[in-house]
């Protein structure tokens, strides 16, 4: 979607571009509601106004008419030969933005539709119609808008700004560093959550020193596709390179850790050995992975995946001849035995429940996808487990014993066995941890010690639907939208949580989408399982939905974490019409419940 030769296409009349103040709030304008010319939409007062900018848009083009759109519809309409638009018509009213989701190119035509907002039919990012602004993950990106115009004879005439033909993503207008600003904010931890964190605090007007810890020695990066491709290297995986961190004045400590938080003195403690004074803080530290108290686990060829190295280190120790067994039925070790299976000479998966995602999915679709991982040459081991891990003279693993006595010859072994969370530096600091590493959070992710932020893996936090107590959820877009709640709340605007969980995975071609959470007591099918071509209704006691779970089902499960971020709920009488179970998804576009 665009090109750079944009500039070269005919349009009705000439393309000389023509300069024009964009006004925060209009359709088509440029300047979201954090980068007004008032400062932040959100109510920060420390944000730095922003001066409005020159804009140079292109002459006009017809795309459609206006009684091509109904009420609420969703169109997609080309712009000219590169670019896609989404035109909305809601409210009476027409809003353009681009029309591909920033995340992974999903078409949003075939999204969700609710007020002011559209989500990816994919995975679940959310874009605000008025502004394109991302509200919801994964992604980092805002989407293009387009000034709208309907002329007398019911033409409906886009103009686009020129500087965005040539991509299909915009990044938010930054705040630059005020020298003047003496205060510090930093951001410990270099993942999803972090690198969200930093850019949103210069989106929402922070001007002082900003400085990212990460652990590792990359640039934050997509690491959820490691598991799934191991091919990849830091260029294909990376969210920004050097030069944007570089220009937006956000200090990246790469190779880095903390070791200490003293909040009495408002300091960080960092591997390095330097002591950061810092004015607020936001902790985004994650998991490592879990090594069980197994006999021998330590043996080279012993494999954990939770970062690209680990992944690097895979690739590097396997051949065709290599014998690969993963130990877990998670998604991580399924991820990588369907990566690897095709590369090795045998992919053996030893799981201790019945079938794979029990826990997650239920009996029937654990089912459902053992013998998808059999019909694809994986061995499933399954009511099993390794009792020892067992090496050859060089310290290298050459078998492993399972629960059963039972010898299989292996050449690498994979742990997907659980993670613990990274919150040990946190000891004697002050903040509250519990008994896993979690660490409660109110609402606006503030910690019980004023001005530390916790967020992504670690936050014991509040999320939309029937969890009424905090629940800690290791989800990759859960932890990005905490970093960009985190962030306005720093900037002293006032963002309440309202996460909708939602997970995703890809595994021999088959797209898993879920969303929700809580437990449940029955698993509606609707469709088929053989087909892989289904949707699942969880049910707890109440005879509510706590989740939804879809395969080939595009936008079901999107439209069920929109209707339960609206404050809306399904119960099992929604569903029971087997002529039409998706009935309830006209339910999105009723006015919202009335709050007292």
């Amino acid at each position: 979607m665009g090109s750079i030769n944009c500039k070269e296409y005919k349009t009705t009349g000439n393309v000389t571009p023509q300069k024009e103040q964009s006004t925060g709030g209009a359709v088509g304008s440029y300047q979201s509601k954090c980068n007004s010319s008032s400062g932040s939409g959100s109510g920060n007062k420390d944000a730095m106004p922003v001066e409005p900018e020159v804009v140079e848009y292109t002459d006009p083009v017809a795309v459609c008419n206006v009684s091509d759109l109904k009420e609420n519809e969703m169109k997609q309409v080309d712009f000219d030969e590169d670019t896609r638009v989404l035109l909305v018509k809601q409210n009476g009213r027409l809003q353009a933005v681009g029309a591909k989701c920033t995340h992974y190119g999903a078409p949003l035509q075939t999204g969700v539709l609710s007020q002011g907002r559209v989500r990816c039919p994919w995975h679940g990012a959310c874009f605000n119609l008025e502004t394109g602004d991302i509200e919801d993950f994964p992604g980092l990106d805002s989407l293009p808008c387009y000034n709208v115009q309907v002329s007398s004879e019911g033409q409906v005439l886009l103009r686009a700004k020129r500087a965005d033909l040539a991509k299909s993503k915009r990044v938010k207008n930054m705040a630059a560093r005020k020298p003047e600003d003496q205060r510090c904010f930093i951001v410990v931890g270099g993942g999803p959550s972090g690198a969200v964190c930093a850019e949103t605090l210069r989106q929402e007007g922070y001007t002082g020193r900003l400085i990212l810890v990460s652990r590792e020695s990359y640039l934050p990066y997509d690491r959820i596709k490691i598991s799934k491709s191991m091919n990849l290297d830091i260029e294909q995986l990376r969210f920004r390179d050097e030069a944007f961190y570089k220009q937006h004045d956000i200090e990246v400590w790469l190779g880095v850790g903390a070791t200490q938080l003293d909040t009495a003195q408002k300091e960080l403690h960092c591997s390095n050995g330097y002591v950061v004074k810092y004015d607020k803080v936001y902790i985004a530290t994650g998991c490592s992975s879990f090594r069980p108290p197994i006999p021998g686990v330590n043996l080279h060829n012993v494999k954990t995946i939770r970062e690209l190295d680990d992944t690097k280190s895979i690739v590097a120790a396997v051949s065709e001849a290599s014998r690969v067994v993963c130990l877990g039925a998670s998604f991580i070790a399924l991820e990588a035995a369907a990566a690897l299976v095709s590369k090795v000479a045998s992919v053996t998966v030893v799981g201790r429940d019945k079938v794979p995602l029990k826990a997650a999915f239920g009996e029937q679709i654990g089912r459902r996808v053992a013998k998808l991982f059999e019909d694809n040459k994986v061995q499933m081991r399954m009511e099993s487990g390794i009792s020892e891990v067992i090496g050859d003279d060089s310290g290298n693993v050459v078998e492993v014993q399972l629960a059963d006595g039972t010898r299989l010859p292996c050449d690498l072994l994979i742990l997907g066995t659980g993670s613990t969370l990274n919150t040990q530096f946190l000891a004697k600091s002050g903040v509250r941890i519990n008994r896993n590493g979690s660490v409660d959070v109110t609402d606006f992710l503030e910690s019980n010690v004023p001005d530390v932020y916790v967020g992504g893996d670690i936050a014991n936090a509040h999320i939309h639907g029937l969890a009424h107590e905090r629940v800690n959820i290791g989800h990759y877009q859960l932890a990005q939208y905490h970093g960009r709640i985190a962030a306005i709340n720093m900037c002293g605007s006032v963002k309440k949580l309202e996460a909708v969980p939602f997970f995703f995975t890809m595994i021999f071609g088959k797209g898993i989408r879920y969303a929700g959470h809580g437990s449940y007591k029955d698993v509606i099918i609707d469709g088929s399982l053989e087909d892989f071509k289904f949707v699942a209704y969880f049910v707890n006691e109440a005879d509510t939905v706590t989740a939804v779970a879809s395969v080939g089902r595009d936008p079901i499960v999107a439209q069920f974490a929109e209707l339960i971020s609206q404050g809306k709920c399904l119960g099992r009488g929604h569903i029971e019409n087997v002529e039409d179970r998706q009935a309830w998804t006209a339910k999105l576009l009723e006015p919202l419940p009335l709050v007292r």
